[in-house]
């Protein structure tokens, strides 16, 4: 069962936060363009699962496909509908995974069990990295008008990633001590901006904070999920 869940979230990972492009996001609320994200989140779940026919995987791309029509034409964009609307697709895949445990095993990955392991640590580092920077760009976006000092176009984004994946690779290495390094670091390379602008220094450290939080909890999220899982062998995973 939870190589089903592990191999339909991963899927659900690939399709929203890596095939769905930023071209789609802006277009979404065009007929074909929606129903090309469902058609995405199809092929990704049949090949995750390793098979085509399965009713339950249509009937989960169809869930997909109505959960996003109703935030995309019902709801404004923002932190709380976003995550409304992730927590619906993973109750979708979750009851796809009750109703039907043996999804993966009647796949054609099934003997490859070192495989759902691989998934889930490819699942949550795009939650981690890019999922995490949707969610913390919209908790930001109030404050995003306010005058702050210019950097390079998209440079905070980049940041963000980059210390989300890292915080990620510390988690998974068994290394979470190194976050304390990397927060030190920050702080360092910020002290200017921080110590002579009270509203910039306010919006460094809500994002920061924001930014590493979310990181931690999708990276122990994921160790947790491992440690259900056959092991690869490579990792210590010791939450």
């Amino acid at each position: 069962m939870i190589a089903t869940f592990t191999a339909l979230l991963f899927a659900h990972a690939l399709a929203d936060f890596v095939l769905q492009t930023k071209w789609m996001v802006d277009r979404k609320r065009e007929p074909q363009i929606i129903l090309l994200h469902g058609v995405i989140v199809l092929l990704t779940a049949q090949a995750a699962l390793g098979q085509v026919a399965a009713w339950q995987i249509i009937a989960l791309a169809a869930a997909h496909l109505i959960i996003d029509a109703i935030k995309t034409y019902g709801l404004p964009r923002g932190l709380w509908p976003f995550l409304g609307d992730q927590a619906a697709h993973i109750a979708t895949i979750m009851a796809v995974t009750l109703y039907a445990p043996d999804l993966w095993a009647g796949g054609i990955w099934a003997n490859y069990t070192w495989l759902p392991a691989i998934f889930a640590m490819v699942a949550g580092l795009i939650i981690t990295t890019r999922a995490g920077g949707f969610a913390i760009g919209f908790l930001m976006a109030p404050w995003s008008t306010a005058e702050l000092p210019q950097g390079l176009p998209n440079g905070g984004a980049l940041i963000g990633t980059l210390e989300r994946a890292l915080i990620f690779l510390l988690v998974m290495v068994g290394q979470p001590a190194g976050i304390g390094f990397l927060i030190a670091a920050k702080s360092v390379l910020r002290f200017d901006t921080t110590s002579n602008n009270q509203g910039a220094g306010e919006y460094v450290i809500i994002g920061t904070l924001a930014s590493f939080g979310w990181a931690l909890t999708t990276s122990y999220a994921t160790l947790l999920l491992l440690r259900h899982l056959p092991p690869l062998g490579i990792l210590p995973l010791t939450p």
